[in-house]
Order: structure tokens, then C-alpha cells, then sequence
């Protein structure tokens, strides 16, 4: 088989998938269920995917429900993204220790490859835009680069999307076109389940061909196109991106910043959860040995101390901490990146304690500017 072509396996086909991958030396991962919630984790088989689960959310809002049936890829997305295996939370940078002479050491940047079983499109783009930062922009990270390159990607085709979800505005779902070794789309239920595969890369032409597969039927890819369509209508959420850039460029002094202001908590939950916030602090840590350890961790936007420049922080309002992650994330991202900050994936609407939705701040904002440039007269309030 080629690139592009389709087979179908089953249940059997697909943990024989993971073994496949596994024996070929990759550190397999997927979805797993830990803490109440959809995380990525370790799996040697199928046992270890998240069977019978769907996800409820909405704005402030995060349960997972147990079904009792067998379907694995049921629910949206977890609070935890792929992002935190290529860019870990926490990772030591260097060690230097003081023995006669300074010696210092790094970490061993080649860890074997990784396999990611059950992304969801959005994910996979998601991985896409930190590559555009962490890769191939003009301050590469050697460590992103060195877990990421070589990672085998088997994206899981979403038909069950959360209430938060808008990837169909973003381009990036509900079904996968690009950057995965092997796509999925689960169909049926019990012993009728099985999985549509198609092929994205000749990686994932070879590992298909390890596996017992039966041709693919019109049957089979008319359910895939079915579930993918009921996937985007069952989105009610849009973000319309159309001139989206240039309009939050000119409504830097929106009243609307403030008024989200009120209700922000600056916690950096959404910075958290996001699979493209890539923002990182570096800090250095001694013992009474002497040993020094410098440390990167992840660091938010919404921090105090993240615009601090001799003399005080930036941004110490609120409302300019939340402008600037939103106009980052939508605006300016696409003059650094060529690519939106986001991907759809609802995470920062679900995560938020008070349930801020950035796809209601960003219409407020569009319907109060079409407002006033249909017939406002410069320097009069916005509706």
C-alpha cells in the first residue's frame, strides 16, 4: 500500500499496532484515563486506551463519564496536550558541580523515539505550529527537536467533539488531512467495531503492512465522511477568523479587555492547558555543595514578573495580561509564526475556574467594530 491508500483493521489489528510499534523501538504513548481526566501516558495495548469514556464540558466545566461500551476514542480532549512530551513542564538544562575545577554536564538529549497513539487532528496541528516555533524558527530548541524528530504519529479522527470545541473554525478537525504516519476513524460498536486506517507516510505504509488488515469498503469510508460531518455540526461554538488579526491590532483599547478583567483570575490556567503556549522561565538552583542546577519550566503571560523589565512589570494590569495572551495567540502570532496560536481545541474555555470564553470575547469585540465602522463616527464609543 501507499501514501493516501486505506485498509481496515479491528480491535485485534489495532493493539497488534501498538506491539508493532513498540518492538520497533519506539516509546509508545496514548490516551490514558489518570486523575479523573483524559491524560497522555504510557500503553503497551489496547487494555490501556480509555474504553467506554466521554468527556462533558463546558465553560469552567470538566467530567469524565464512564458508558460501559468498548468505543476507545468516545470523548474530545483531556486537559493534558502532547505538547508536555516534546516541551516537558520542568527540564533540567545543565548540572555544574565544583570539584578543584568547574565541570559541567547535560542531560542526554536523545531519548528513544516516540509513538503517539490517538491524537486528535487539532493535537497534530497543534504539534505543527510548536514545530513552526521550537524548530524551525530562529532560536531552535535542540531538546524539542531531538524527542520530536523521528515521532510516529497515529492521529484518531474525532466524532464525539466537547461543547467547547471549535476546530472547525480553525481548520484543524474534526478529520485529519496531514502530519500524522497513520490516520484512524473508529466505526461500529462491539463486535462490528473497526478502525477506517489511512496511510499519511511510507513509515506508516510499513507498519501497516505488519498488520492483518481487510480492504476498505464504500461502506466503511461513507461512515467515516458521515461521522466527520456530524462531528462539525455538533459544534456550536465559531470563532470567525477572517480579518481577525488586523481588527484586535486596532482594538488595543477596547473596553471589552477590561470588562474580562473583572472576572480573570490571572491564574495562567488557560496558558496551561494550551498545546501551543510555548513561554518558559529559567532559574538556577544550589546546593550546600555547591552544585548548581539550572532548570527551564513553563511559565504564563499572565504571570506578574513574565513583562518585569528594570523598574516594574509591563503589563500590570489584568486586562493587559489577557490582551496580550489573546492578541498573541490570534493576532501577532501569525506575524512571527505565519499561523494562528490556536487551534480550536477548547481547552482554555473548559479549564478557565470562571468559565471565560475567548470565542464570546473575540465576537463582543468584531460586532462592536463592525459597528462603528459601519457608521460610528471616529472617536465615538462603541456600542
Amino acid at each position: 500500500m501507499d501514501i493516501g491508500d486505506a485498509a481496515v483493521i479491528d480491535a485485534r489489528g489495532l493493539d497488534m499496532l501498538i506491539t508493532v510499534l513498540s518492538e520497533s523501538g519506539y516509546d509508545t504513548r496514548g490516551p490514558i484515563v489518570r486523575d479523573g481526566a483524559i491524560m497522555p501516558g504510557p500503553v503497551t495495548g489496547v487494555s490501556d486506551l480509555p474504553a467506554g469514556y466521554r468527556d462533558a464540558q463546558a465553560p469552567g466545566h470538566y467530567r469524565l463519564e464512564h458508558k460501559g461500551d468498548s468505543a476507545l476514542f468516545a470523548w474530545a480532549v483531556g486537559p493534558g496536550s502532547w505538547k508536555a512530551e516534546f516541551f516537558p513542564p520542568t527540564q533540567e538544562l545543565w548540572r555544574a558541580t565544583v570539584d578543584g575545577a568547574i565541570s559541567f554536564t547535560e542531560p542526554d538529549h536523545h531519548a528513544e523515539p516516540m509513538a503517539i497513539i490517538g491524537a486528535r487532528p487539532c493535537e497534530v496541528a497543534a504539534l505543527d505550529v510548536l514545530d513552526r516555533v521550537l524548530s524551525s524558527g530562529a532560536a531552535s530548541d535542540p531538546r524539542y527537536s531531538a524527542r520530536r524528530d523521528g515521532a510516529f504519529i497515529v492521529t484518531a479522527e474525532c466524532g464525539t467533539p466537547a461543547a467547547t470545541c471549535f476546530c472547525t473554525s480553525m481548520g484543524t478537525g474534526p478529520g485529519a488531512d496531514t502530519g500524522f504516519d497513520l490516520a484512524l476513524t473508529e466505526l461500529g460498536d462491539g463486535e462490528n467495531q473497526r478502525y477506517v486506517v489511512r496511510i499519511g507516510t511510507e513509515r506508516g505504509a510499513e507498519v501497516l503492512s505488519q498488520l492483518p488488515t481487510v480492504a476498505v469498503a464504500a461502506a466503511d469510508l461513507d461512515a467515516r465522511q458521515e461521522i466527520l460531518e456530524s462531528a462539525s455540526g455538533a459544534m456550536k461554538r465559531e470563532l470567525r477568523t477572517e480579518g481577525l488579526p488586523a481588527l484586535l491590532a486596532r482594538n488595543l483599547d477596547h473596553p471589552q479587555w477590561e470588562a474580562v478583567a473583572d472576572r480573570c483570575l490571572a491564574c495562567g490556567n488557560c496558558t496551561l492547558v494550551c498545546p501551543t503556549c510555548f513561554c518558559s522561565d529559567v532559574h538556577d538552583t544550589t546546593s550546600l555543595t555547591g552544585e548548581v542546577s539550572r532548570q527551564r519550566s513553563w511559565a504564563s503571560c499572565f504571570d506578574l514578573d513574565h513583562s518585569y523589565l528594570h523598574g516594574g512589570p509591563v503589563r500590570a494590569s489584568t486586562s493587559s495580561r489577557y490582551r496580550q495572551w489573546l492578541t498573541h495567540k490570534l493576532s501577532t502570532w501569525w506575524d512571527q509564526f505565519g499561523t494562528s496560536g490556536c487551534i480550536g481545541c477548547g481547552r482554555c474555555i473548559a479549564w478557565c475556574p470562571v468559565g471565560i470564553d475567548l470565542t464570546e470575547e473575540v465576537a463582543t469585540i468584531q460586532h462592536s467594530d463592525g459597528a462603528v465602522r459601519a457608521g460610528s463616527s471616529p472617536g465615538e464609543p462603541a456600542p
